[in-house]
This record gives structure tokens, sequence and C-alpha cells, in this order.
């Protein structure tokens, strides 16, 4: 039945999206190149720590017009050494139950959360984003960004994403996140929305016409990102 319900929500997804021949969410957004540094394990699907280039991306939701309240959206690609690993991450509540439940802020400098949480070999783990206390601000965008899991009992800070130089219009356009296809080893992402992204990623990419943009020396510093699906 689960997955019966994963592919209806991908279906309806891929079928806005083919009305609109563009996202049908989070449309409006910026690109940047940026660094992620990671220095603490996530359970047993830590990358090795150290530094990593990364492309990231703040977006709203739904597109409204500025003021006005959206579900707000901050995408993480760490090109590691294995292949790109891709976080997910929208504004949402800070309770138990409510950071299950997308949550419209007005302001970028806000918690972000996975919305559903991940299984690893030491449980299920939720991720949060939020922006690095004192850290210079990129306009009305977080200059930084700390990254946390949460278990049963603690929030621990394993990484930090810092923005880098802002890439192109048409590489934001351009740019396609998978967090199923590309999630990092160790990392299963669990859940029903996770589930729909399986169906919804393929089909809403291939329906609004995105391509695959494959990644070579030098993207983040010409402004060419890599692509998967989204």
């Amino acid at each position: 039945m689960r997955w019966k319900l994963a592919v209806g929500a991908a279906l309806v997804v891929a079928v806005a999206v083919r009305g609109r021949r563009r996202r049908v969410l989070h449309p409006a957004g910026r690109t940047f190149a940026g660094e992620v540094e990671l220095w603490g394990a996530l359970g047993d699907a830590a990358e090795a720590a150290g530094r990593y280039p990364a492309t990231v991306r703040f977006s709203k939701g739904v597109g409204l017009r500025p003021g006005r309240a959206d579900l707000l959206g901050f995408a993480v690609r760490v090109h590691a050494p294995g292949g790109d690993r891709d976080l997910l991450y929208s504004t949402a509540g800070r309770g138990r139950f409510t950071r299950h439940l997308p949550t419209p802020r007005r302001d970028f400098h806000t918690d972000y959360g996975s919305i559903m949480g991940y299984r690893t070999g030491g449980g299920h783990v939720y991720l949060w984003a939020a922006p690095e206390p004192g850290a210079a601000a990129r306009g009305p965008l977080p200059g930084r960004m700390l990254l946390s899991a949460q278990d049963h009992r603690e929030r621990r800070v394993y990484g930090r994403v810092t923005l880098g130089e802002p890439l192109t219009e048409q590489a934001d356009a351009a740019l396609t996140f998978d967090p199923v296809r590309n999630t990092t080893p160790g990392l299963h992402p669990a859940g029903l929305i996770h589930g729909s992204r399986r169906y919804a990623y393929p089909l809403s990419q291939w329906w609004r016409g995105a391509r695959r943009v494959t990644r070579g020396s030098g993207d983040a510093a010409d402004g060419r990102v890599s692509g998967t699906r989204r």
C-alpha cells in the first residue's frame, strides 16, 4: 500500500510539472558554489572528515513575492570522491511531531529540516541545517550553515556549509537534485515522502525537459553544475 501512495504522489507532481514545463516545487532560487566541512560522525553514514566542494541552493517552495511567507528550501550537493551526495531540507516545525510538517517562513535565516528521517546502522536520525551564529550574511541569505543530526537522545552538529560565488541563472535552472539516488552510503531515506521522490524526480525531470549535466573539473568556477533529477 505504501508504494502505491508513493507512486500516486509522484504522478501528481509529474502532471503538474508537465503543465508548467518548470519545477513544480521550489521554482525560484539562487545557487552558489560552496564548501562543505565535515568533522563529526553520522552513525556509519558519514563521509571522511575533511573539506569538499559543494553546490548549494536556497529557494522558495511556491515562489511567492518578497515579504510573503513561503516554504523555504535549502539543498546541498556534496561533491565527494565516491560521487555526489544530495541533502535536501525545508523549513519545518521544531517539535517532535511538527518537524515532519513543512512550515512557511518569511526569513531565510531559520532552521531547516529533512521532514522525514533516515535509517542508519545506529538507528533513525533526523537531519537539520541552521545558520551559524555570528557568521556574515550573504544579503538575505545565511553565509554559513551548520549541519546536524538528531536521534532519540541528542542533536549533534557534524558539519558546516559555506557559500561561495553565485552561479548563473542558467546553472540554477539546469540544476537537479535527487536525495534518494544520490544519498550518502549508509544513510537510507525512510518514509512516504522519500518514497514518492524515488518516482517523482525521474518523471519531473523528463517531463520538464531537464537534461543530465556531467560534472568535470572546474564546474563551480565556470558556472556549470552536475545534475541527476528533480
